[in-house]
């Protein structure tokens, strides 16, 4: 964490200046509202943090930071179901963190519950606590949590995230897996072409250069193709290195990320299957935003970034902006294009009897189950396509390779 340098005025009225350390200026504001400090002035002091730590606690850091295990969505599913049972069987809060703290065996975690037991323990509320590590709860987590306070169902609220962190888990692995498989045999025809170029085809070089005629065309362009392989490969290596970087730097950007997601949803045969994966977490994020009793605009903004695709949250910003100029959500549904007539309808029938959180968990597996069927069927729609390809290229090579051949016992045939 950053550490921050600070300017206040406690409750005599006194100036009060010195530096906290923080994930931000917000968490930063609330430790000193917590100790009755208000703050008048905070700013990022980097070079109080090189004096404080120093070069070698810094490379020690550094070094810890690579090595401790990162907190993974598993983490939080556990942490989730933890505190449900826990707080449902009348345990404290502070006590059911305490806990967990101490049966806790990622370091990494344990920090956080630890900070989360001193942010209570100052007097926040435990929605704010969470907003000290953005990177582990995300913001409809944070929302949930929220309002799970507000309503006295905190229990069930925790119940609600570890159902939805586990959909979540289950739906990006099929997802994974949809790409995976294509993305597994591009490489491996990639590979055998590259193999058949280096080693297959030079080999053909030696018997064609004794037969000391003319070669046919194809025989030529493969032994080009193949000299330059072989000639040039640390050009080529080196061009899909700087291929695979440029296209990390690209899609690192605002525009590139909201390009590659939307061309995502255009991929052959494994789009349509990220398409319905991303439209399930979408549909059941929101309706448990809606039965948790998050505010429509508020719900769909914070369901926006658990998406986890730039084009579709900007879609759905464009659903809450709608709403909030007080359009339905089934005319906001529309303008944006990405559901078909039978959701839409289901859309409209939600909203007319007050139960859309029912309906949204209707879409949700509806599309659930459409993406378990592609999965299974995704073999069976590559395959032709596997074929005619691997065809074309036993072709190129046959006629390549062996045409010569033929040729050449033709004329000794004749003779």
């Amino acid at each position: 964490m950053a550490v921050f340098a600070y300017k206040g005025r406690s409750a005599e009225g006194d100036l009060v200046q010195g530096f906290l350390e923080g994930q931000d200026t917000g968490a930063i504001a609330d430790q000193l509202s917590g100790i009755g400090i208000t703050p008048t002035e905070i700013s990022a002091s980097g070079k109080e943090v090189a004096a404080k730590t120093g070069n070698a606690t810094g490379i020690s850091s550094l070094w810890r930071s690579l090595n401790e295990k990162k907190i993974e969505p598993i983490d939080l599913m556990l942490f989730s179901r933890q505190m449900h049972t826990l707080l449902k069987s009348g345990v404290p809060i502070m006590r059911a963190l305490a806990g967990l703290q101490e049966s806790s065996q990622k370091p990494a975690f344990t920090a956080v519950l630890k900070d989360l037991r001193e942010s209570l323990d100052s007097g926040r509320e435990l929605s704010i606590a969470l907003r000290r590590h953005p990177k582990v709860f995300s913001p409809f987590y944070i929302s949930m949590v929220q309002v799970g306070e507000m309503t006295g169902m905190l229990d069930e609220t925790f119940k609600r995230m570890y159902d939805h962190l586990e959909f979540e888990k289950r739906m990006g692995e099929s997802i994974r897996g949809a790409v995976r498989y294509p993305i597994f045999v591009v490489v491996a025809m990639v590979v055998a072409v590259v193999i058949v170029n280096i080693f297959v085809i030079p080999a053909f070089v030696k018997v064609f250069e004794g037969f000391h005629a003319e070669l046919p065309l194809m025989t030529r362009i493969l032994i080009g193709s193949s000299g330059f392989m072989v000639h040039y490969w640390p050009l080529l290596l080196a061009l899909v290195i700087g291929a695979v970087f440029g296209f990390r730097a690209y899609t690192s950007t605002a525009m590139g990320k909201y390009s590659w997601d939307k061309y995502k949803f255009q991929i052959p045969i494994a789009g349509k299957i990220i398409f319905k994966g991303t439209l399930a977490r979408f549909a059941r994020s929101l309706a448990l935003a809606f039965k948790s009793g998050i505010p429509i605009v508020q719900g769909l903004r914070v369901v926006g970034m658990v998406v986890d695709n730039e084009f579709m949250r900007v879609r759905i910003e464009k659903m809450s902006e709608g709403v909030e100029r007080g359009e339905s959500i089934l005319r906001t549904a529309v303008a944006t294009g990405m559901f078909n007539p039978t959701v839409l309808q289901m859309i409209a029938v939600g909203e007319e009897t007050g139960d859309m959180d029912g309906l949204m968990f209707e879409i949700a597996g509806m599309y659930e189950g459409d993406v378990e069927y592609e999965i299974k069927t995704l073999s069976q729609q590559i395959e032709p396509i596997m074929i005619v390809v691997l065809g074309i290229l036993v072709l190129i090579l046959a006629l390549g390779i062996f045409l010569p051949m033929w040729d050449l016992g033709k004329a000794a045939l004749h003779k």
